[in-house]
């Protein structure tokens, strides 16, 4: 991994004036980590939609989903640094990957430039229709009183979903059971099937099911209260758990990528997430779109990726 990476880092240095002028003469694509219909793949296919005018080229959303979040970032990692592959990043394997994994074939700050945040939302705590506890103080009470007899549901060991329950659980002093899956659709069936109790969303994919009818919200993992639903209780305000925790997305390109070719795709994402349609159907689903600058941005995933991975090993959650 280190040698290809020098490798690719010297033909970018030596080709580069020449690939930044002509940047981008065919199209782009977007790695995304897990498999369609969760947040990672929301964010994709909305920024791709309004980069392409932006770029002059068509911005195409590759699903390489596999090991967690591991199959697609390593593969982005190791990509050609010219701008051509850029990585669907986001809390999951930015930041909570480094305290999950004892040893990770990427690092998220040394292998990755980022190129710009894109939205961030709550984690919504949400619960099968029939569930008799119907608040979240019940639900920790039952917890509490029965061991091991609450399950959770996540997209996979290591998502934020699975670390977002497994902090919350954590700190109020509770075992649940762990149900992994394949994504947050396969964690959706057997959660409307009754056949797993709670399920800790990204709030934008959450919110559907809550104004259907399918689930019931208990909680939100942020701070504050969910700007969508504000009559829902923060997880941190209940005072049971501590628990402070947002999910974001944004673009990274590998490690080399000429900085003139950096620059030209943070223009692009810059116009594009300002883009009033953009700022809309985000916000419908009580996204925030992130505007921070690229140096912030910078100082932003290393922080996470610094806070997360201690928290993670703290709690003593693992992706195995």
């Amino acid at each position: 991994m280190k040698r290809l990476r020098v490798f690719w880092m010297l033909a970018a240095i030596l080709g580069g004036p020449a690939l930044s002028q002509t940047f981008p003469d065919h199209p782009v694509r977007i790695i995304v980590p897990q498999p369609p219909g969760g947040g990672f793949d929301l964010a994709a296919r909305v920024i791709a939609d309004r980069l392409g005018p932006f770029l002059g080229q068509a911005v195409i959303v590759e699903n390489k989903p596999g090991a967690g979040t591991l199959v697609g970032t390593e593969m982005a990692a190791r990509s050609a640094p010219d701008g051509y592959t850029l990585l669907l990043g986001g809390t999951s394997n930015m930041a909570l990957n480094i305290g999950l994994y004892p040893k990770l074939n990427y690092d998220p700050v040394k292998d990755f430039t980022p190129v710009g945040l894109i939205v961030t939302w709550p984690f919504m705590l949400v619960s099968r229709k029939d569930l008799p506890q119907k608040t979240f103080a019940e639900v920790i009470d039952f917890a509490r009183a029965n061991p091991d007899k609450m399950t959770y549901a996540s997209g996979g060991r290591g998502t934020g979903q699975h670390v977002a329950a497994a902090v919350m659980a954590y700190s109020a002093g509770v075992k649940m059971i762990h149900v992994p899956y394949s994504g947050a659709q396969a964690a959706y069936t057997d959660v409307l099937g009754g056949r797993v109790d709670l399920f800790f969303d990204n709030a934008s994919t959450a919110m559907p099911q809550v104004r259907g009818g399918t689930v019931r919200a208990l909680a939100v993992s942020s701070a504050k209260r969910y700007s969508v639903m504000p009559e829902l209780p923060s997880v941190m305000e209940s005072g049971l758990a501590k628990l402070d925790m947002e999910t974001w997305f944004g673009l990274f390109a590998p490690a080399g990528t000429p900085a003139p070719v950096v620059a030209k795709l943070r223009d692009a994402v810059a116009k594009a997430r300002a883009l009033p349609d953009v700022i809309e159907l985000f916000g419908k689903s009580g996204g925030a779109v992130n505007s921070l600058s690229p140096a912030e941005t910078e100082a932003f995933v290393k922080l996470e990726a610094e806070r997360w991975g201690r928290q993670v090993r703290e709690a003593g959650i693992a992706a195995e």
